[in-house]
């Protein structure tokens, strides 16, 4: 009997690998039912949708036209190929997509959901057979939702700066994959990146140089570069973070300004901003105004990490010890939150947020006012006491979220620690069975998100490298919760997808034939990671 069921079985895992390739859809949508019929697009379709999506069917006409060359117009519900109705008993990130034989039907309570259904259309026409200049699509039902709000990737463009046609492009992808909040990571030491009106020396001065060379022709973004690069992400669905580091990691800063500095040391020089001074305080306020006003997140991300690597000279400073004694400060670590405590009055001053890195947990924030992100793997007990004292976080360790990290243990150019990198099913795995355990406190985390960051990162080659394919793992990661995912259905889809990237000119990552060589890093000076384990 059982040698009977051998060729039923076969077929069945023929008929599912077949449904995996038609809908080869990265993240998995939540439910889908394959039909057996097809639809045909041709270069011209009419489209109509509810007033609501007005504004979202512009986006619609120009991704059709620039991606595939279909143009798109107006035309009656009963000539209509696209037809976009408004659902408000949807979630607001929540979808339908229903492809039948005579038309594509989304459904949706507003842009969000809209551009998520578009992004799984977009995903089918990308692959789909095409003949004699049509596109053959399958018919197909999808219901669909993310198990996470905030689905995040971060670029450090202090470190190396990429300018705007690149960020344009990552957030494509992005938008591609249904990511949906980029981190901006604008000032550190290497540099500053953020136009600022009312101190111009930021970016002149401040803007000069990168990690590898300190003399390198300054590189920013002005503030209508900035309100571009807004309006594109919002058509797509994504909200721009920005960071202005503080306290530390501010040498830039204090470069175009010295009056702001509060010391260093040999390594970090001027690596902190000056704690004790008022002026100090009135300045950051002053730049907190700007990026207020240029991004309409209610976010702004004030870092408050490894402050510690360059406070030391606190301890030889009249102005600081005078601070301690007269609020009672017991360690340079109380300065570094008392520090936040007053930039975080500034945001809320502006009706702003503040997003922090996970040394803040102990600063005694508000907590309705604060997020922080849990970064370091290497102390889960940061992460428990985020979540005792009540927090929202978001989820970014190291390892597996840290994109500068090699993906392969042969790679030679890229970060580990100790032994471990983060390889593409390691970031696919993230986030999964082991939330359980968190119980009730899960409700607590906002998402997960991926960062970049740039030492090793000199040119758009290796930027695409370290992200491609990992970006796509990371969107299922943060869309499908872990009893949903299947790595080797994933890793089915994407060999389609990185026909895609080749395609659009990306030096990938190939973990099938690794075809593509590591790009080398080509070091200047030698330089190590602020936080390599000792």
């Amino acid at each position: 009997m059982k040698y009977k069921l051998i060729p039923v079985l076969c077929a069945i895992c023929l008929l599912v690998q077949e449904a995996i390739a038609q809908i080869a859809i990265i993240p998995h949508p939540l439910k889908y039912e394959l039909g057996k019929e097809k639809l045909i697009l041709r270069d011209q379709i009419g489209v109509v949708g509810d007033v609501v999506f007005e504004s979202s069917l512009g986006y619609l006409r120009k991704l059709m036209l620039s991606r595939f060359g279909i143009s798109t117009y107006t035309s009656p519900e009963r000539d209509a190929k696209i037809i976009v109705k408004h659902d408000s008993k949807l979630e607001n990130e929540t979808y339908r997509l229903r492809i039948n034989q005579t038309h594509i039907e989304v459904s949706a309570s507003g842009h969000p959901g809209f551009v998520n259904a578009l992004s799984s259309l977009d995903q089918l026409l990308a692959i789909a057979e095409r003949k004699n200049g049509t596109f053959i699509l399958p018919t197909v039902e999808i219901e669909d939702k993310p198990q996470f709000a905030w689905r995040g990737f971060m670029l450090d463009e202090s470190r190396h700066f990429f300018g705007k046609e690149k960020v344009k492009s990552l957030l494509d992808w992005m938008a591609f994959y249904k990511l949906n909040k980029f981190h901006w990571h604008l000032t550190d030491e290497p540099a500053w990146r953020l136009s600022i009106q009312k101190y111009p020396w930021l970016t002149q001065v401040g803007g000069i140089g990168n990690y590898l060379d300190p003399y390198a022709p300054v590189q920013y973004y002005s503030q209508a570069d900035i309100s571009e690069i807004i309006g594109y992400a919002a058509e797509r669905n994504i909200e721009v973070i920005p960071e202005i580091d503080m306290p530390g990691h501010a040498t830039a800063a204090n470069r175009a300004y010295p009056f702001l500095t509060g010391g260093g040391n040999e390594k970090h020089p001027d690596f902190t901003f000056h704690p004790a001074k008022n002026t100090t305080y009135t300045f950051l306020t002053g730049v907190l105004r700007e990026v207020k006003s240029l991004f309409p997140s209610v976010y702004i991300h004030l870092g408050g990490d490894e402050v510690a690597f360059g406070s030391d000279a606190w301890d030889n400073d009249a102005k600081v010890e005078e601070l301690k004694k007269t609020i009672a400060l017991k360690s340079n670590k109380e300065v570094e939150e008392y520090f936040i405590r007053r930039m975080a009055d500034s945001v809320a001053r502006i009706n702003g947020k503040i997003i922090v890195w996970d040394e803040m947990v102990d600063a005694k924030l508000a907590k309705d006012q604060t997020v922080m992100m849990w970064w370091r793997h290497d102390k889960p007990e940061q992460l428990n006491k985020i979540l005792d004292k009540g927090y929202q976080t978001i989820l970014t360790p190291r390892l597996p979220m840290y994109f500068d990290f090699v993906q392969q243990e042969n790679h030679k150019h890229g970060r580990k620690w100790g032994k471990g990198f983060n390889s593409l099913q390691n970031v696919y795995n993230f986030a999964g069975s082991q939330l359980d355990s968190l119980g009730k406190r899960k409700k607590q985390v906002l998402g997960i998100q991926a960062n970049l960051w740039t030492e090793t990162v000199t040119n758009v080659n290796r930027l695409d490298y370290l992200v491609f394919p990992r970006i796509a793992a990371l969107a299922e990661a943060a869309w499908v919760p872990g009893a949903n995912r299947n790595f080797d259905e994933f890793t089915r889809k994407l060999e389609r997808h990185l026909s895609l990237y080749r395609d659009q000119g990306l030096y990938y990552f190939d973990p099938f034939e690794d075809s593509n060589p590591e790009p080398a890093v080509i070091k200047k000076s030698q330089k190590q990671y602020i936080d390599n384990p000792k």
